[in-house]
C-alpha cells in the first residue's frame, strides 16, 4: 500500500492533489492531530464587548463542529428537504459565512428537545458527527452509517459506503455521532459488525483497506496517536480502548472499560498515558502503554468510578503537559465545572462552575471555552490555578460543539447559529 501523505501537524506547506492545505487548517473533529491542540498564537487581549466578530449565520439543529480547510468551513446541519427532514453538509466562505453548497447526507430523525442553552438537556434534532476535510474531498459519517466522500468545491458526491447495509453494521441508541478521522491515505470509522467493527478506507477510492474486531461501537470519534514509534489508531468501544496499527489493521493492546448507555468522549492520548472518560457512573480511567518483545501491554494506572470527579458525557479533555484541562461533569449542563487534572493519578487539581457540557481547545498555554450556554472564555493553561483572562457572549442556542481555530479565526457554533471571530495575534 503506497502511501504519498502528509503527516498531521507538520509545519509548513504542503502540496496534494492540486490542494495547498495549510499547516493552520483545523480540517476535521478536534482539529489537526484529533486531540483540540492548535500551533496558533491567539491575541490574549480582548475588548469589553469581546474579540471581532466576523459573520454569524444560522445552522439549525444538531452538534456538529466545524472543519475549515482551503477557505472554506464545513459542517452538517438539519433541514428539510423535499419535505423530509435530512442531515445535510453546509460548505461556507470562511472568510464570510455564505453559503457555498449543500449536500444531503442522510435522515435527520425527529427527537424532541428545545434549542436552547444552559439547563436544557434535551438531545433535539440534527446530527453530531463533524466533516474531515483532505485535498479536494470531504467525507462525511451520517448517523445512519452512511460514509460519504463529497467533492469539496461543488458537494458532488465521489463515493459513498452503507455501513449498515455493506458491513452488517450495529448503529447505537440515539445513532451514531461519531466523526470520521483521516491520517495520511486513510480514513478511520467504526459500525460495522463482526469481525468487521473498525474498519479503514482509502480515503481517494473507497477501498477497505482493513477491517477487523467484534466490539460494538459507541459514540466517541478515534484518535491517531504515535506511541513508542509505532502509529495507531485508538477506538474507545464497548468493550474499552482498542488500539489498533494504522497501516495494517493489527490489533496492539487493549484497555477494559465499561460501557453503559453512552458514551461520547474520544480517548485522550499523553504521551504513553491513555485516559477514558464516560458518563452514568462509569467514571475515568487511565491506563500506561508499555512495548516489549512480546508486544503492546497496557497497565492501569487509576480508576475512579461514578459522576464525582472524571465522569463526562461528550466533553472531551484536551492535554499540555501531562495535565488535562476540560468540562468534565455528568448531566451539570450549565453549572457543569471547567476542571484541571492529573493525567497520570487522576487527581483533580482545581475545577470552576458555570461551564456546562460545552468543549475546550488550547492554543500555546490558552484555554478556549465554549460553554454549552455559548459564552467564549479565555482561560490560562496552568494546573496552579483557574485564572480566566476574558469571556464573552458567542452564541444563542445550545453548544455542545467543539470549537475550531483556523488561521486566526474561531469557529464556534450551537443549535441556532455559527460564526466565525478573530482571534489573530495581530488583532
Amino acid at each position: 500500500m503506497n502511501s504519498t501523505l502528509v503527516k498531521k501537524g507538520m509545519a509548513g506547506v504542503a502540496l496534494l492533489a492540486g490542494y495547498v492545505m495549510s499547516a493552520s487548517d483545523w480540517a476535521e473533529y478536534r482539529g489537526p492531530n484529533g486531540d483540540g491542540l492548535s500551533p496558533e498564537k491567539i491575541t490574549s487581549s480582548w475588548p469589553a464587548s469581546g474579540p471581532k466578530r466576523l459573520w454569524t449565520v444560522k445552522t439549525p439543529n444538531g452538534f456538529s463542529s466545524f472543519a475549515v480547510a482551503e477557505g472554506k468551513a464545513f459542517t452538517v446541519v438539519s433541514r428539510d428537504v423535499e419535505g423530509v427532514r435530512s442531515e445535510v453538509c453546509v460548505a461556507l466562505d470562511a472568510n464570510t459565512g455564505k453559503e457555498i453548497w449543500a449536500a444531503t447526507t442522510g435522515t435527520a430523525k425527529y427527537r424532541s428537545g428545545g434549542d436552547t442553552g444552559g439547563e436544557d438537556n434535551k438531545g433535539g434534532d440534527g446530527p453530531r458527527s463533524t466533516p474531515a476535510v483532505s485535498a479536494d474531498r470531504v467525507y462525511v459519517y451520517s448517523s445512519t452509517l452512511m460514509l460519504h466522500c463529497l467533492h469539496a468545491a461543488t458537494g458532488k458526491s465521489i463515493w459513498k459506503k452503507g455501513i449498515a447495509k455493506e458491513f452488517n453494521g450495529r448503529n447505537i441508541d440515539w445513532e451514531s455521532a461519531m466523526s470520521p478521522v483521516i491520517d495520511g491515505d486513510l480514513l478511520y470509522i467504526a459500525g460495522g459488525g463482526a469481525g468487521q467493527a473498525m474498519l479503514s478506507f482509502n480515503k481517494a477510492t473507497g477501498e477497505v483497506v482493513w477491517k477487523t474486531g467484534d466490539d460494538a461501537m459507541t459514540h466517541a470519534t478515534p484518535v491517531v496517536a504515535t506511541i513508542h514509534g509505532v502509529r495507531q489508531v485508538i477506538y474507545l468501544m464497548q468493550s474499552g480502548l482498542v488500539s489498533i496499527e494504522s497501516k495494517t489493521g493489527k490489533p496492539l493492546w487493549r484497555f477494559a472499560f465499561p460501557y453503559r448507555v453512552a458514551t461520547g468522549c474520544s480517548p485522550i492520548v499523553a504521551g504513553d498515558v491513555v485516559v477514558c472518560t464516560a458518563g452514568y457512573e462509569i467514571g475515568g480511567a487511565a491506563c500506561q502503554v508499555n512495548q516489549s518483545s512480546g508486544g503492546f501491554e497496557a497497565k492501569e494506572l487509576w480508576r475512579s468510578k461514578g459522576n464525582a470527579s472524571m465522569a463526562s458525557l461528550w466533553s472531551t479533555p484536551v492535554q499540555k503537559d501531562g495535565y488535562l484541562y476540560g468540562m468534565i461533569s455528568f448531566k451539570k449542563f450549565s453549572g457543569g465545572p471547567l476542571k484541571c487534572v492529573d493525567a497520570k493519578t487522576g487527581t483533580v487539581k482545581w475545577e470552576q462552575s458555570g461551564f456546562g457540557a460545552g468543549n475546550v481547545v488550547l492554543a500555546g498555554d490558552y484555554l478556549i471555552a465554549l460553554s454549552d450556554a455559548g459564552e467564549l472564555v479565555l482561560v490560562k493553561a496552568s494546573p496552579e490555578a483557574y485564572q480566566e483572562v476574558a469571556r464573552t457572549k458567542a452564541l444563542e442556542g445550545k453548544c455542545w460543539s467543539t470549537p475550531a481555530l483556523s488561521n486566526g479565526r474561531l469557529y464556534v457554533r450551537s443549535t441556532k447559529e455559527g460564526a466565525c471571530f478573530d482571534l489573530s495575534s495581530a488583532n
